[in-house]
């Protein structure tokens, strides 16, 4: 909720409460769709930061974690055998195991194993903890953007890695509810947001054949798409 809205809605219980006539208000609630970075801009921020901070990003970019979610990771939450990270969820959401990839996982092994969870002192409040962390990561953040001359890498948080990976994720299954089931959503209301977040017209994709069923079995399990039959043979696609 912006400072608007907070004011707004504090001057309408203020109103209410003293006996004095308050005129009708032209505000409207303006919608925004969060910012959404190339991923060449998310990528150059991962490698100028620091090895802690680059792990987290990294993290939240391949998953989609809440940045709390990512905090309060534990080592024992990973599975370096099935590339795999165990989601404690916050905020009434959803439980999940999520695939990462060999680098995060060589990434994850590179930081010291000093506590119980991954990037944290469980002895020191989590919310405090976190907030001297976010000004670090914003420090390094803008010796990136200083180095880059891109202002736009300036706007990426740990949210906007979120957003990234859904829409992301969205565009590459046209799947709502694998996205929301990424997510952790109870409510699929809150993933819809990310059907439209960009248009990502002009799609190229490439197309592959499969002469009879093992083929098409291999080309579903590496990622394709069945359309249609052409000459009493499938013909599947897969985005570049």
């Amino acid at each position: 909720m912006t400072h608007v809205e907070l004011n707004s809605e504090d001057l309408a219980r203020f109103h209410g409460w003293k006996p004095i006539p308050l005129e009708e208000s032209n505000y409207t609630r303006v919608g925004r769709l969060p910012f959404l970075p190339l991923e060449v801009e998310v990528d150059q921020l991962i490698a100028g930061v620091g090895k802690k901070t680059a792990t987290f990003l990294q993290l939240l970019k391949e998953t989609g974690m809440r940045p709390g979610e990512a905090w309060n990771l534990r080592w024992t939450d990973i599975d370096t055998e099935r590339l795999t990270v165990t989601v404690l969820p916050e905020k009434n959401s959803n439980s999940r195991r999520l695939k990462v990839s060999v680098q995060l996982v060589a990434m994850l092994n590179g930081l010291p194993r000093k506590y119980e969870c991954v990037f944290r002192n469980p002895k020191i409040d989590p919310r405090k903890a976190m907030v001297v962390f976010q000004k670090a990561v914003s420090k390094q953040r803008k010796t990136v953007v200083q180095k880059l001359k891109n202002e736009r890498i300036n706007a990426i948080n740990f949210r906007t890695l979120r957003h990234f990976k859904a829409t992301m994720e969205y565009h590459r299954t046209r799947d709502i509810l694998h996205v929301m089931q990424l997510l952790g959503h109870k409510s699929i209301r809150n993933t819809l947001v990310y059907t439209h977040l960009v248009d990502f017209g002009g799609d190229d994709f490439v197309c592959k054949v499969a002469k009879n069923v093992d083929e098409a079995k291999a080309l579903v399990e590496s990622g394709f798409d069945y359309v249609t039959d052409v000459d009493s043979m499938k013909l599947f696609r897969k985005r570049k």
